[in-house]
């Protein structure tokens, strides 16, 4: 069984930027695709950013594309999600996601394997 714990949330004023780190525990051979999701009060959870392993692929929301950067560390499953340039709109708890199923997009809920807790980002005007 993987678990995911989250880390790097906080608070920071509108321009500023956060990085995020999720550290997946447990074993497993490799992960078809890792991502991460964020949930704000009052609106639908929204899919951040997704990359592929063993691809050049990567997924994007439109909100944050040329913002945000996920990117994994060199061999190891362990993921990161800089934010540069933030919004009061980005505003959220962010959790990143694993699958394990070949062929997995990480972009739908019977996609996932593993969620984290999560990690708040509150981003003041």
């Amino acid at each position: 069984q993987v678990s995911l714990v989250e880390s790097g949330g906080g608070s920071v004023q509108a321009g500023g930027s956060l990085r995020l780190s999720c550290e997946p525990i447990g074993h497993f051979y490799s992960a078809s695709c890792l991502g991460w999701f964020r949930h704000a009060p009052g609106k639908e959870r929204e899919t951040v950013a997704v990359v592929y392993p063993g691809t050049t692929n990567t997924y994007y929301a439109d909100s944050v594309r040329g913002r945000f950067t996920i990117s994994r560390v060199r061999g190891t499953e362990s993921l990161s999600l800089q934010m540069n340039n933030l919004a009061p709109e980005d505003t959220a708890t962010y959790l990143c996601v694993l699958s394990l199923r070949p062929g997995a997009t990480c972009l739908k809920d019977n996609d996932l394997d593993a969620w984290g807790q999560g990690t708040l980002v509150t981003v003041s005007s």
